[in-house]
């Protein structure tokens, strides 16, 4: 049987809380894998400290020390999510055959990671962890996820349906993963484009094991518009429809404000001619701001700048073992 050497791929980010029990547990599964011959005992666990302003660097390199199967990746400041996974799953390629990524909350379901090698083996080239189900989730987050999957796909935006950042990725997928040279990254659409030979292994995902989540409702309302706009350029043609409606319903007005005049009819008053102002004024404001987000990732991407800054790699020393 192929033994793939397996790293996995954790970003972190004032994670002192949840740590500890993360590589505890992390660890279990993989020495158990190790153990029953299905990865190779080079196999590892790599932390990526995303910039945290905690003591979550330390706590890896103790965990380091502790352990054979830990490395860590350290950035040299907040990159974000997408920055930290990219890192590590660059990383990781150098030395390793396939590659997991998994948050480090425990809210994914750890022990599926044997299903996903076993996809692997079985010539998958890419394994997507998908929930089963968002009861844990609350009401507005349940309702609005799905919304917003529904909406991605009338889009034409292929995304995988209640999955998240779970998944496992083999070194040729990786490859040609680093062809992808722009900025505003947005994982989850471009994984998915990549056509490889793919499955899904279905989990229950559990409450975070400790400390606040990372992705509040601003940041996850940030996240949600950049996958939009990044696969996307229908709302910028929304606009251009929006504003084709606005000038019939404008010139309708106008022709029956005339005929009104010419009969006699017109009454002088205000409030019409506010509330069109208004409606006006928003459309555009709106319209403009749309317009400015698609300019302002061509500005980003123009710049060429880097998505990540490695300040110190753990996994080099360990590979040239």
């Amino acid at each position: 049987m192929n033994k793939p050497a397996l790293a996995i791929v954790v970003p972190c980010y004032n994670e002192r809380e949840v740590l500890c029990e993360t590589a505890k547990q992390l660890k279990e599964v993989l020495i158990a894998l190790i153990g029953d011959g299905i990865i190779s005992s080079n196999s590892k666990i790599v932390f990526v400290d995303d910039g945290s302003r905690d003591e979550t660097w330390q706590l890896i390199e103790n965990e380091k020390s502790r352990s054979e199967h830990i490395s860590g990746v350290k950035l040299s400041r907040n990159f974000g999510h997408q920055g930290a996974l990219l890192a590590g799953i660059h990383s990781a390629k150098l030395w390793y055959d396939c590659v997991i990524t998994i948050d480090a909350d425990l809210q994914d379901d750890i022990h599926v990671i044997r299903d996903f090698v076993i996809q692997y083996q079985k010539g998958s080239e890419i394994v997507y962890g998908v929930r089963k189900s968002r009861t844990t989730d609350s009401f507005f987050k349940r309702a609005t996820a799905q919304a917003y999957y529904k909406f991605m796909r009338k889009l034409g935006i292929d995304l995988i349906y209640n999955h998240a950042d779970f998944r496992l990725m083999s070194k040729r997928a990786v490859s040609v993963l680093e062809d992808f040279e722009e900025r505003n990254m947005f994982l989850r659409g471009i994984v998915p484009m990549l056509g490889f030979k793919s499955e899904v292994v279905y989990y229950d995902r559990k409450e975070r094991f400790a400390g606040e989540t990372k992705y509040p409702l601003k940041k996850m309302l940030a996240f949600a518009f950049n996958g939009l706009t990044s696969f996307s350029i229908v709302p910028i043609r929304l606009v251009s429809i929006i504003g084709v409606l606005s000038f019939c319903l404008s010139f309708l007005t106008g022709v029956y404000a005339l005929i009104q005049k010419l009969l006699g009819h017109t009454e002088s008053g205000w409030t019409s001619i506010i509330i069109s102002v208004w409606i006006i004024g928003g459309l555009m404001l709106m319209s403009v701001g749309l317009i400015g987000e698609y300019i302002g990732k061509i500005y980003w991407e123009t710049k060429r700048r880097p998505a990540y800054i490695i300040e110190m790699d753990l996994t080099r020393d360990d590979g040239q073992k």
